[in-house]
């Protein structure tokens, strides 16, 4: 390599990914709403389906009008998981802390943040807590007398 050469790339790490922010003209609705402490989901206007991604058209059907819902924040776990050893810093205050996948009562399904001993088949409610300046999703058992 001469001195005019552009340097290899640093490999040693890995590449930092930017974190999505309210910015994001996709994503915002599903930002702005977890600031509320709202579960927002799209819906596709062409064939009903429900999918919590936000995405430019319908999984499904491929249909282009797709509108946000508010959901009610219930759901029924699919996968609870342990994770023991955070995946970087801004989780490791956390670690051990459960994980799991949620479909929500509307359709679609979610990974997010639960209490403890939580266990598959069994019904939830979304809450909300705020770590590292952005608002997380929490499940918790749902109360029977609640519902």
């Amino acid at each position: 390599m001469n001195a005019s050469s552009t340097p290899a790339a640093d490999t040693s790490g890995v590449p930092s990914t930017p974190a999505a922010t309210p910015s994001s003209a996709l994503a915002a609705p599903f930002v702005e709403g977890l600031a509320r402490h709202e579960l927002r989901f799209q819906r596709c206007g062409a064939c009903g389906a429900a999918q919590s991604l936000a995405r430019h058209a319908c999984t499904r059907c491929g249909g282009e009008a797709l509108a946000w819902e508010t959901a009610r924040g219930t759901a029924t776990l699919h996968a609870v998981t342990v994770v023991a050893r955070a995946p970087s810093d801004a989780f490791r205050a956390l670690a051990p802390y459960t994980l799991v996948l949620a479909q929500l009562d509307e359709g679609p399904r979610l990974m997010a943040h639960a209490d403890a001993g939580l266990r598959i088949g069994e019904r939830v409610t979304a809450g909300f807590f705020v770590h590292d300046g952005r608002t997380l999703v929490r499940f918790a058992r749902t109360d029977p007398a609640a519902g």
